[in-house]
């Protein structure tokens, strides 16, 4: 049986990329699309989520949740690598859908239909997560798990020299989720920075007489220029399809229960994930840290879901 998932993304291409194997991932039955300010602005991202779903016309279609705008705004810093657009200025037409239920919202309703059952893979900031918790105070132990792209134990951060970026964009709500008594697990920079897909992805490809070759060989030269551009790499790091093989292959990724919080009033530490190691620590583990990887491995199955998603 399907595991029931719901995607919460700023994208982003490597949002979008994750996306591409997320919707055609036969272990997944991606019951919602919930968009969040990130990458690109709330309204960006809503309607980038539906680009992507327009481009690759899945199997099934998920429900869509609109992004609305965090509480203490959204930074712009960091936003350089995917284009103003978040899809590398690419310029995709597409047919908005209205009246879209908020973000939060579709979250809850999901969550309801199938108590402990849903899986929450959140590949952005934790804004929709953390509103959805305060709009339903028993909605934490109702849901399955949540897979949460962010953070750093002993890495430096990507935005800054001390947070990475999705939870720098909104600590205040990471802290709300790192806080609340939900199933957890973290996927941080230490694990996902292993991964740097170089330019022979193209060759592994679908080529572009399918739907998604034609959409991703649009969207990924933009980030590889970047990429070498902006922080000198000849490869793109993957962080959201690392996130989402530790749902999908979870046998690939070794975990350790840890006590994490989020610094939400440090002058140069803001949006720093800080973890209990202390030898005899004062606070409880709440989540798993995913700390290693079989990194070949995960790679492989990247490369053979792009390919199965034709």
């Amino acid at each position: 049986m399907a595991r029931k998932v719901i995607l919460d993304v700023d994208p982003g291409i490597d949002d979008a990329l994750a996306l591409c194997l997320a919707l055609f991932e036969p272990e997944l039955d991606v019951v919602a699309l919930t968009a969040v300010g990130g990458n690109v602005s709330p309204a960006q991202a809503t309607r980038n989520v539906q680009v992507i779903l327009e481009q690759l016309d899945p199997p099934r279609l998920p429900r869509l949740g609109a992004a609305s705008e965090p509480d203490n705004g959204l930074p712009v810093e960091g936003r350089y690598l995917y284009g103003a657009d978040g899809l590398g200025g690419c310029e995709f037409d597409v047919a908005e859908r209205q009246h879209l239920l908020p973000s939060e919202k579709e979250i809850c309703d999901q969550v309801r239909a199938a108590p402990h059952q849903v899986t929450i893979v959140a590949l952005g900031p934790l804004t929709n997560i953390a509103r959805a918790f305060m709009r339903d105070p028993e909605l934490p132990g109702l849901v399955g798990q949540i897979v949460i792209m962010g953070g750093t134990v002993t890495t430096p951060g990507n935005i800054t020299p001390a947070a990475e970026f999705n939870i720098y964009c909104d600590p205040v709500s990471a802290q709300i989720v790192f806080r609340s008594p939900s199933t957890k697990i973290l996927v941080p920079l230490d694990v996902t920075n292993r991964i740097e897909l170089s330019y022979d992805l193209f060759n592994q490809l679908p080529d572009e007489s399918t739907k998604v070759g034609r959409f991703l060989r649009k969207i990924l030269p933009p980030a590889f220029r970047s990429y070498r551009q902006r922080l000198g790499l000849e490869g793109i790091h993957v962080h959201d399809s690392v996130a989402l093989m530790s749902v999908v292959h979870p046998d690939l990724f070794t975990t350790k229960p840890m006590a994490g919080d989020v610094e939400t009033l440090g002058e140069m530490t803001t949006g720093a994930t800080i973890f209990d190691r202390r030898r005899v620590p004062a606070w409880r583990h709440n989540m798993e840290v995913a700390m290693d990887m079989q990194k070949d491995a995960v790679i492989e199955h990247i490369i053979r879901g792009l390919n199965r998603s034709v």
